[in-house]
């Protein structure tokens, strides 16, 4: 009922809007109007045959023609004046029922006048199963805009990023966690997965020292003890990927929801060793690159290793040259330079990345911040 009210009340307003300039009318001018003019000449022409300047004849031609257009334009304004009255009284009729009945009829073609209401606060206190997750994200966003010093909305919304593969954010919402709320065992490892992921799969400097940190805390610490294997499996040394999986997995429990990543690994690693742990099914997919190139990179030596990644670099560098419009691939391209300490070519990268995007402003914008969250300036 309390709608329909403030509904009659707005619609009252309009009309009265409408017809309050109209019900005014408006006040005849005192001058300026051509029957002022008319009266004017013919004053003119008075003092001019009192002061002997116009021959009587020609005076007489002159008023007459004068006092004609005086009478014609009071004859117009007379008129005019007459049908105004009507063209209101109509406009007045049209206003007060085209407004309102305009309104209903719009109201019943796109409204649903039987929806209940659902105020703000009851649509925010909606079951989470009847939200979607891109819309818990935005809420908890704009509240950490609002208060970027809010360690624990941090901590909240970095498992969501890496589970909707926003690994760059990801990292931006751990690192913001652990200067919020303190370091610990558990912040840190999950710093360091999080690095892993932007960096395509590959154990950085930087997230292995924060395993590496995991470890002094929490020696039992599953998480950094499996990444710190993938660390050493990539440096080539998989004889120390295999002790370090192989124990893990002897002291984890059957239905451990991580021992099948860490058979998988052993398996890729050491085929002879998964199959006396027990048997190792498929390699699960990973970020980076696939099982057969780790594979592969793990049996060549340091310096072939580097080759081949350095082969993958390039390769992907060469396919943004002929098409620039892959927003991810500028990101991992960069990161993937500044991985192998080469910041002149992650540069150049950023350069080519923000030419590519020029036209359009929030590529540019994400290319930038990219950038920047690498330390690669402004």
């Amino acid at each position: 009922m309390s709608l329909w009210f403030v509904l009659s009340m707005l619609t009252a307003a309009a009309v009265f809007a409408v017809l309050w300039p109209l019900g005014r009318g408006r006040a005849p001018s005192a001058d300026g109007t051509d029957i002022e003019v008319y009266r004017d000449q013919l004053a003119e022409l008075e003092r001019d045959r009192a002061a002997g300047l116009i021959p009587a004849q020609d005076y007489d031609a002159a008023r007459t023609e004068v006092a004609r257009r005086l009478l014609a334009a009071d004859a117009a304004q007379e008129g005019a004046s007459a049908a105004a009255p009507w063209r209101r009284r109509i406009v007045v009729l049209l206003a007060f029922l085209a407004l309102p009945l305009g309104a209903l009829s719009l109201y019943g073609m796109n409204g649903r006048p039987a929806m209940p209401g659902q105020p703000l606060a009851e649509r925010q206190r909606a079951p989470l199963a009847d939200r979607s997750i891109e819309d818990l994200v935005t809420q908890v966003e704009s509240h950490l805009e609002r208060n970027p010093e809010d360690g624990r909305g941090w901590e909240v919304v970095a498992p969501v990023y890496m589970r909707l593969g926003r690994f760059d954010d990801a990292v931006k919402a751990r690192a913001n966690a652990l200067r919020l709320n303190g370091a610990t065992a558990e912040r840190d490892a999950d710093y360091g997965e999080a690095l892993v992921a932007a960096a395509n799969g590959i154990v950085t400097a930087d997230a292995r020292s924060a395993f590496e940190r995991t470890r002094k805390e929490d020696a039992a610490n599953a998480k950094a003890r499996y990444y710190l294997g993938l660390a050493a499996e990539q440096e080539g040394d998989r004889a120390a990927a295999v002790r370090a999986w192989k124990q893990l997995l002897a002291e984890a429990r059957p239905d451990t929801p991580w021992a099948e990543l860490v058979r998988n690994s052993l398996a890729r690693a050491a085929p002879q060793e998964a199959s006396r742990e027990a048997p190792a099914p498929p390699a699960a997919p990973s970020p980076g690159p696939g099982a057969d190139d780790v594979k592969a990179a793990a049996a060549l030596s340091p310096q072939e290793r580097d080759g081949m990644v350095r082969g993958m670099v390039d390769r992907l560098a060469a396919r943004l040259r002929d098409d620039g419009s892959d927003l991810d691939g500028w990101k991992r391209l960069m990161r993937a330079y500044m991985v192998l300490g080469e910041r002149d070519k992650a540069l150049a990268a950023l350069a080519d990345g923000r030419r590519a995007a020029a036209a359009e402003p929030e590529r540019l914008r994400e290319i930038n911040e990219a950038g920047r969250d690498l330390g690669l300036g402004d």
